[in-house]
C-alpha cells in the first residue's frame, strides 16, 4: 500500500459507490485511522525483530530511518537474473511461463549486443547442456531393471522400491569390482596361459623358504562317489581348489610380455586396495545426499506432525490395497509420535528412584544382550575349530550327510546365530522402555552388530588356527604348514560356502516357507490358527541386513577368492528376481513403511559399517599373517604388504624419500591435524547452515502470525464500515 494512493482519497464518509469500490478490492488505506509506517510497525515480525535488534533499531532512529518492508520477491530476482543471464539458466528459478518468456526475450536482446566470440561459446555452452540432458534422458533407458523397480514403486511405494533399488546398486558394485580383479589379475594369466599374446610366466625359486614350507599335497580320494561333484561344487574344494576360482591358482611371479615384465603381486595387491576404495568413495558419494536431507531435515514435534499430515503421502500409489495400507501406515507413525511425546513426557516427570531403577534394569538387560553375543561368539569359535579339525578325515570314510554338515557347520551356526538373535533382541527391547524409534533404531543396530561381526569372528578363528602349532613350533614357516599349506585358499573356500549357504537359505525360506505359508493362509482362512499366522511380511530392515551380510562376506573373500565378486553378482541378480516374485506373490509389506530419503541413508550407513568391518580382518590377513610358501604370487614374501615397500624400493631416490616422508610421523600428526581443523570447519559451517535453517522456520512462523493480523484487522476494517454504513 502506497502512501500516493492513501492520499489520492477523499476524506470523510465514503459513498456507497466507494464502498462497493472498496470491497471489490478488500482492503483500502482508508480502512486504517493510523498511517501505513505505524500499521506496519505493529505487525508481530516487526515487533519480535524490534526486541532482537534493540541496537540496530536505535542506531536506525538516530539516523532518522525506519524498518520497512522488503522489496518484492520478483523485482529482487529480476534483478539477479538480469545481474546472471550469462551463466546461470532460467529453468532454476521458481517463475510462471510468462515470466520465463519475457526473461528469454531480454536474454535474446542481450546476445545482439555481444560479440561473435561470446555468441559462439553461449551457442555452444546450450547445445552442450542440451547433449548432457539428451545423454542423460538415453541412459536411464537403460538402467537394470528400470521396468521393474518402477512397477515395484507403482504398487506398494518409494519404501520398497528404494531396496530394490539399492540390491541394484550391490550388483553394479560387484560387477565393477569383478572387472577391477579380471583387468588386474586374472585377464594377464589368461592371455599367457591360452597362448593369446606372445608372454610367458615368470617363476622365482623361493629363496630361504624350508623344502617343508614349499610342499602342497593334492588331495586324492581314491575312488570318486557320485555325490563328490556336489560337494565340491558346494564347499569349493575338489576340482574347484585348484581353479581360478581361488588364491592358490596364481602361484605365479610375474607375467613376461616383448617389452615389459608385468609384475603380478603387486597388481593383486593394487587390485584389493582398488576395489576396496572404490567401493568406500561409491558408498560415500551416494549416501552425501541423503545425510543432507537428515542433517537440515530436523524437524519440531509441530512441523513433523504437519508434515505427516499434508506432505506424507506417496503419489507413487495406484494400488488401493497399498493405499490402505500408506493410511494405516500414516496413522501408525503420528500413534508413534504421540507416544513419543508421551515418554518425553515421562521422562520428564520421572523421580530420582524411578531413574535409578530404569538404568539399573536397562543394564542388567544389556548384560544379558552381551552374554547372548558372547554365547554366539563361542558358539561360532568351537564350531570353526571342530569343522577344521575334522574336515581332513577322508570322504570314503563318511557319508555324504555327514560330509556336508561338517563342511557347512560354521556357516550353520552362523545362520541360526542370526535368526535367533532378533528375536531375543526384540523381546529385550520392550523391558527397556524406550520411545518406539529408538527402539526400532536399537534394534537394528544391534542385528546389524551381531550379523557382521559373525562374520569377522569366523575370520579370526581361521587366523588364530593357522598361526598357532599344537605340537611343533610354527617359526619353520611361520603358520601352522601341516594344517593348512595353502591357507589363503582355505579362508577363500570358507568365504565362498558362507555365500552359497545364504543363496541356500534364502531360496529354502521362499519355496519352502513362504509360499506353502501363502497357499495356506489364503486356502484355508477359515482356521484360526493360519488367520493369527497370517502372511510373511516384506519387513526392509531384515532384507538389507542379509545382503549386506552377503556383500561384506565379498569384500573379505575377494582377496581369497578373485572371482567370488562374479559369484555374488549372479547371486544379487538370483536374489532380485526370488524376491520380487515373493514380494508378489507371498509377502505383504510391513505396517511400518519407510521414506526413500530414509531408507536409502540408512542402506548406505549399514553398508558402510559392513565396510568398515570387512577392513579390520583383511588388513590383519596381508599386513601381519605370512603368507603362504606353497601356493599365491607371495611366495617370495614373509607377508603380502612386503611386496609395496619392495617397489617402493625401485623409485628414485628423491621419489624414495618423498614416499618415506609422507608415510612417517613428521607428516602424518600435522597431516592429522590439518584435517581436524578441516572438520571442525564444516562442522561449525553445517552448524551454522542449521541456524540458517532455523531462523528461516521462525520466519514462515512470523509470516503466518503476520496473516493472521492482517486478516483479523481486515476483518475489523470491514465490520467498522459495515456499521457505519448502517
Amino acid at each position: 500500500m502506497s502512501e500516493s494512493s492513501a492520499s489520492a482519497l477523499p476524506s470523510g464518509r465514503p459513498s456507497r459507490q466507494a464502498f462497493i469500490h472498496q470491497e471489490s478490492l478488500s482492503l483500502d488505506s482508508s480502512c486504517f485511522s493510523s498511517p501505513p509506517v505505524t500499521f506496519l510497525q505493529e505487525l508481530p515480525s516487526y515487533r519480535s525483530i524490534a526486541r532482537k535488534r534493540t541496537t540496530v533499531l536505535s542506531r536506525d532512529k538516530q539516523s532518522g530511518t525506519l524498518l520497512k518492508p522488503t522489496d518484492s520477491y520478483s523485482s529482487q530476482l529480476e534483478g539477479e537474473i538480469t545481474e546472471n543471464l550469462d551463466n546461470q539458466s532460467i529453468r532454476k528459478y521458481a517463475l510462471n511461463i510468462s515470466e520465463k518468456r519475457r526473461l528469454r526475450d531480454i536474454q535474446e536482446t542481450q546476445m545482439k549486443y555481444l560479440s561473435e566470440w561470446d555468441q559462439w561459446k553461449r551457442c555452444s555452452s546450450k547445445s552442450w547442456e542440451r547433449f548432457i540432458e539428451k545423454a542423460r534422458e538415453m541412459t536411464t533407458h537403460l538402467e537394470l531393471w528400470r521396468k521393474d523397480i518402477r512397477s515395484i514403486e507403482g504398487k506398494f511405494g518409494t519404501g520398497i522400491q528404494s531396496y530394490f533399488s539399492f540390491l541394484r546398486f550391490l550388483v553394479l558394485l560387484n560387477l565393477v569390482i569383478f572387472l577391477i580383479i579380471f583387468m588386474l589379475v586374472l585377464l594377464p594369466v589368461l592371455l599367457t596361459r591360452y597362448k593369446i599374446t606372445n608372454s610367458s610366466f615368470v617363476l622365482i625359486p623361493s629363496k630361504g623358504a624350508d623344502i617343508q614350507c614349499t610342499v602342497y599335497p593334492i588331495s586324492s580320494s581314491g575312488l570318486i562317489y557320485f555325490y563328490s561333484y556336489i560337494i565340491d561344487l558346494l564347499s569349493g574344494t575338489g576340482f574347484l581348489a585348484d581353479t581360478c576360482l581361488f588364491y592358490g591358482h596364481y602361484t605365479i611371479d610375474g607375467v613376461k610380455f616383448q617389452n615389459f615384465i608385468y609384475d603380478l603381486p603387486l597388481a593383486y595387491v593394487l587390485s584389493t586396495v582398488a576395489y576396496l576404495a572404490l567401493s568406500l568413495l561409491w558408498i560415500v558419494k551416494r549416501s552425501v545426499e541423503g545425510f543432507k536431507s537428515n542433517l537440515i531435515r530436523s524437524e519440531e514435534h509441530f512441523q513433523s506432525y504437519c508434515n505427516k499430515i499434508f506432505a506424507g503421502w506417496d503419489f507413487c500409489i495406484t494400488s488401493r490395497s497399498m493405499a490402505d495400507l500408506k493410511h494405516s501406515s500414516l496413522r501408525y507413525e503420528l500413534r508413534a509420535d504421540l507416544e513419543e511425546e508421551r515418554i518425553r513426557q515421562k521422562i520428564a516427570e520421572r523421580t530420582s528412584e524411578e531413574t535409578i531403577r530404569i538404568y539399573s534394569l536397562r543394564l542388567f538387560l544389556n548384560c544379558i544382550v552381551l552374554a547372548v553375543l558372547a554365547a554366539c561368539f563361542y558358539a561360532i569359535y568351537r564350531a570353526t575349530i571342530f569343522s577344521q579339525e575334522h574336515m581332513k578325515k577322508e570322504i570314503d570314510k563318511m557319508v555324504f550327510g555327514e560330509n556336508l554338515l561338517i563342511l557347512y557347520l560354521p556357516s550353520i551356526v552362523i545362520t541360526l546365530a542370526n535368526f535367533i538373535t532378533p528375536i531375543i533382541f526384540a523381546k529385550i527391547i520392550h523391558y527397556e522402555d524406550y520411545s518406539p524409534g529408538f527402539e526400532i533404531r536399537l534394534t537394528i543396530l544391534r542385528c546389524v552388530f551381531m550379523r557382521l561381526a559373525t562374520i569377522c569372528v569366523l575370520v579370526f578363528t581361521l587366523d588364530s588356527k593357522i598361526t598357532s602349532c599344537d605340537n611343533y613350533p610354527c617359526e619353520l614357516c611361520g603358520y601352522n604348514q601341516k594344517l593348512y599349506p595353502c591357507w589363503e585358499t582355505q579362508v577363500g573356500q570358507e568365504m565362498y560356502k558362507l555365500m552359497i549357504f545364504d543363496l541356500i537359505i534364502i531360496l529354502a525360506v521362499t519355496l519352502f516357507v513362504d509360499f506353502p505359508r501363502k497357499i495356506l493362509v489364503t486356502y484355508c482362512s477359515s482356521w484360526k490358527l493360519f488367520q493369527c499366522w497370517g502372511q510373511q511380511e516384506f519387513a526392509i530392515p531384515d532384507n538389507v541386513l542379509g545382503i549386506v551380510y552377503g556383500q561384506t562376506i565379498c569384500w573379505i573373500g575377494a582377496f581369497f577368492s578373485p572371482l567370488l565378486p562374479a559369484v555374488a553378482t549372479l547371486k544379487f541378480i538370483i536374489i532380485f528376481y526370488v524376491k520380487e516374485i515373493s514380494l508378489l506373490y507371498t509377502c505383504r509389506p510391513s505396517p511400518r513403511q519407510f521414506r526413500a530419503s530414509n531408507s536409502n541413508f540408512f542402506f548406505l550407513l549399514v553398508l558402510l559399517i559392513g565396510l568398515c568391518l570387512a577392513i579390520i580382518p583383511l588388513t590383519i590377513s596381508i599386513a601381519r599373517i605370512p603368507s603362504s610358501k606353497a601356493c599365491g604370487p607371495f611366495t617370495n614374501f614373509n607377508t603380502t604388504w612386503e611386496v609395496v615397500p619392495k617397489m617402493v624400493s625401485t623409485f628414485p631416490s628423491s621419489l624414495q624419500s618423498l614416499v618415506h616422508g609422507i608415510t612417517s610421523e613428521a607428516f602424518a600428526v600435522p597431516f592429522f591435524m590439518i584435517l581436524c581443523l578441516v572438520m571442525f570447519y564444516f562442522i561449525a559451517l553445517a552448524g551454522a547452515h542449521k541456524r540458517v535453517v532455523v531462523q528461516l522456520r521462525e520466519q514462515l512462523s512470523l509470516e503466518s502470525r503476520d496473516k493472521r493480523y492482517l486478516i483479523q484487522k481486515l476483518t475489523e476494517a470491514q465490520r467498522g464500515l459495515r456499521n457505519r454504513l448502517d
